[in-house]
């Protein structure tokens, strides 16, 4: 990683958030050479995957899971690691040395003119873009039940879910019916007692369809509703369970069944639709995530549904404001791995052809 001196607070292009989708939006920053800091609350490389939980795998090889420029390095096993993701983010930022500042946490963004004003307690910096990359980890979604407060037991997000360790001989009911939801269940039903709540009816990949298959789907069916021919494919989606040998394993043992959500909580237990109480230890909620969005409530351009009105990821109301990584609202498949590079590579032309026509605009005034 590149040292910045701290003095340097003016540049063309501010990254806010040092994940994936703010190390693939640097890349191309550095090809076009536009001058970029990226501004980085955590610690060390890394983003998001430093929260998730220790056994969660990619459902994509390696080569299917890697940012422009460099793919990750073969890895032990077919489906890569929580860990092994780590390592790759942290040696893709040293291999291109992008300029980096961390830890820095992000309060507000104020538009001052043609400028873009980012401020972090008393620290500040000024670009003529923004590029917010701040992902979603920090704003975990947990939906509303009659009860939840009264409820005694242990409840948490997936976002905070470690492993199994502290839920032997529990009963636990886990909430979601995505890959984490199933990654999950499949782990703590090895330890304890499950419950899995699903809203609908989870939906199985068959066993040789991956995170490959799927992107490929995705971005056919984008691209013939963009000609606006009938989609004509599997169903197949990117929140589709992915059949990853610990949810194989999990299926052997008869443990992937779902059940409907309960209409309540009490003190210690669920209340199912027909009024039958169940005591329960404990809820792990994998109901996904919002985007995280805290620093750009100061420019009134957040919405009620916690996102901003985009087109191809560029503020509408702000035109000096990109948002990249969120999901498919800021471009298909963007917060994964592979789909970022794809939607950065275009915000970056964009940014590129932005800041010509400003300082044309300059010169010829």
């Amino acid at each position: 990683m590149k040292a910045l001196n701290q003095k340097q607070t003016e540049t063309d292009v501010i990254i806010i958030g040092g994940g994936q989708a703010a190390l693939s939006t640097a890349y191309f920053l550095k090809r076009k050479k536009i001058p970029f800091i990226i501004l980085d609350e955590q610690n060390q490389a890394g983003g998001a995957w430093l929260h998730t939980w220790e056994s969660l795998r990619l459902f994509s090889p390696n080569t299917w899971s890697s940012l422009s420029g460099w793919m990750m390095p073969i890895t032990e096993q077919t489906y890569p690691t929580r860990n092994e993701v780590i390592q790759y983010l942290s040696a893709y930022e040293q291999r291109y040395q992008f300029s980096i500042v961390r830890p820095v946490h992000v309060d507000r963004v104020e538009s001052k003119g043609k400028y873009l004003d980012v401020y972090a307690g008393e620290k500040f910096w000024r670009a003529k873009v923004v590029v917010s990359a701040t992902g979603t980890w920090r704003q975990p979604f947990i939906p509303d039940y009659p009860g939840q407060e009264n409820f005694q037991g242990t409840q948490l997000h997936s976002a905070h879910y470690l492993n199994a360790d502290s839920f032997k001989d529990k009963k636990v009911i886990v909430v979601g019916g995505g890959n984490s939801g199933a990654q999950i269940l499949a782990e703590v039903s090895q330890v304890a007692e499950t419950i899995w709540v699903t809203k609908t009816p989870p939906q199985f990949l068959p066993d040789d369809v991956d995170g490959r298959v799927l992107f490929l789907r995705a971005t056919e069916r984008l691209k013939v509703q963009q000609e606006g021919r009938k989609v004509d494919q599997p169903i197949g989606g990117l929140g589709d369970i992915v059949m990853i040998d610990s949810v194989k394993e999990a299926r052997n043992r008869g443990v992937l069944h779902s059940r409907p959500p309960f209409q309540s909580l009490a003190t210690d237990a669920v209340i199912w639709p027909d009024g039958k109480k169940e005591k329960i230890d404990v809820i792990i909620w994998c109901t996904g995530f919002k985007a995280s969005l805290n620093h750009l409530k100061s420019i009134d351009i957040v919405e009620r549904d916690n996102f901003v009105e985009v087109q191809n990821g560029r503020s509408i109301k702000l035109p000096n404001l990109w948002l990249v990584g969120y999901g498919d609202w800021t471009g298909m498949a963007s917060a994964t791995l592979i789909g970022v590079s794809i939607t950065e590579n275009a915000t970056v032309d964009e940014i590129f052809t932005y800041l010509q026509e400003i300082n044309t605009k300059k010169f010829s005034e």
